[in-house]
């Protein structure tokens, strides 16, 4: 199956069509089936974020000095390595999440300081949004963050923050986290600011390690008078909406190209099980079932891929995207779904026997359809949008 036809699209540049031939080549010799281990994933998380330094690929996650982040290498980057691998596609992706707000509203201090490193796969970052009560309803977030005026100044040099973050990607293993807190200057979603916090900071603790069904570092986390340096904050205060919402107008998008690359694996998958799979005295790819399966499969993963890189072309062209992120995401990770436990099923009992390449996609799947907005929210922002602006 020719994974890499629709770079000929016109979405793509010459660029980007040698971007992910190369880093299909990189994938096949660095990421076979088995050679990441899934169980050690504090480890292989960090082992992973080496590689794709030392290979170059994680400059694509973050914009240097005068740069835009260039969305559709990302949605390509990502695509590609979930079709091989979806812990180094997690890998990649939080580099790019949990620094995306310094790259795209940072002051030069805080670049300077961060990005390099994530870059060279020297530091891992995280994004630190959701709330035990607050995940898809940004505006309910508890945690919160007052000014330090110990010191007797105007209004103090320091931030203290106060509260817990759950569901947080890297939790644990990260050495800086871009946190989301309560600093009041209006109601709701425009009271919020954003902080790096760095680990190790007094007052930061991991409260919680939180297992799932592909396993991936997450993390409960708590702050307890911490105090952060009022330097550490990104964008002005009561920006961190604003803040949040611009990092995951670009990631969002990437998460459906995740998707679009687990669909992509598990369609290669049913199609080799339908040719080499002897029943009936043929094969199952001889069956009409057995093709009108495998054509609502391609169907999905053609339209997901379109729904994909017409986002993130768009964004490239510096339009607003929120809608048409959000129809990415919505069908491409509810589509995934449905292709892979098509595959699965092709699969019979293997399809479900641990190690298994659509097993382990299978539940890879799963949570994509929650994280960085869930589909029910989806639905809300294009039904929204599609109100306000037709």
């Amino acid at each position: 199956m020719n994974h890499l036809k629709h770079l000929d699209w016109p979405f793509f540049e010459d660029k980007h069509r040698a971007l992910a031939s190369e880093l299909d080549g990189w994938c096949a010799r660095n990421l076979a089936h088995g050679a990441v281990d899934h169980e050690e994933v504090d480890a292989s998380c960090k082992a992973l974020v080496k590689a794709l330094g030392a290979g170059g690929w994680l400059t694509h996650a973050v914009a240097g000095e005068g740069q835009a982040i260039d969305t559709r290498a990302i949605c390509l980057l990502r695509e590609t390595l979930a079709r091989h691998d979806g812990l180094a596609d997690f890998a990649f992706a939080m580099q790019g999440l949990g620094s995306g707000a310094i790259s795209l509203m940072g002051t030069p201090a805080q670049r300077e300081a961060y990005l390099p490193r994530v870059s060279r796969g020297e530091a891992l970052a995280a994004f630190a949004l959701s709330e035990p009560e607050a995940g898809s309803d940004v505006a309910a977030m508890h945690c919160a963050a007052r000014l330090d005026d110990r010191g007797g100044g105007q209004g103090g040099d320091h931030y203290v923050l106060d509260g817990e973050k759950t569901w947080i990607s890297n939790g644990g293993i990260a050495d800086f986290y871009v946190v989301f807190a309560r600093t009041g200057e209006a109601p709701g979603s425009r009271g919020i600011s954003a902080f790096i916090v760095d680990a190790g900071t007094p007052g930061f603790e991991i409260a919680e390690r939180i297992d799932v069904i592909a396993p991936h570092p997450l993390a409960r986390l708590r702050f307890t008078g911490c105090r952060v340096p009022k330097t550490a904050m990104i964008g002005a205060p009561g920006e961190g909406f604003k803040v949040a919402m611009r990092t995951l107008d670009v990631f969002r998008t990437s998460v459906a190209a995740a998707s679009l690359g687990f669909a992509r694996r598990a369609l290669g998958e049913g199609l080799n099980q339908a040719r080499e799979r002897a029943m009936f005295g043929a094969t199952l790819a001889d069956l009409p079932l057995t093709q009108a399966k495998l054509a609502d499969m391609a169907c999905t993963v053609d339209s997901s891929a379109l729904l994909v890189y017409r986002a993130a072309w768009e964004r490239d062209q510096g339009r607003t995207i929120t809608r048409e992120a959000a129809m990415a995401k919505l069908m491409a990770t509810e589509g995934a779904q449905r292709v892979i436990d098509a595959a699965v099923q092709l699969h019979g009992g293997r399809g479900v026997r641990r190690g298994e390449i659509v097993e382990s996609l299978y539940r890879e799947i799963r949570a994509l359809r929650i994280y960085e907005g869930a589909s029910e929210v989806q639905q809300l922002i294009i039904g929204r949008d599609l109100l306000k602006n037709g």
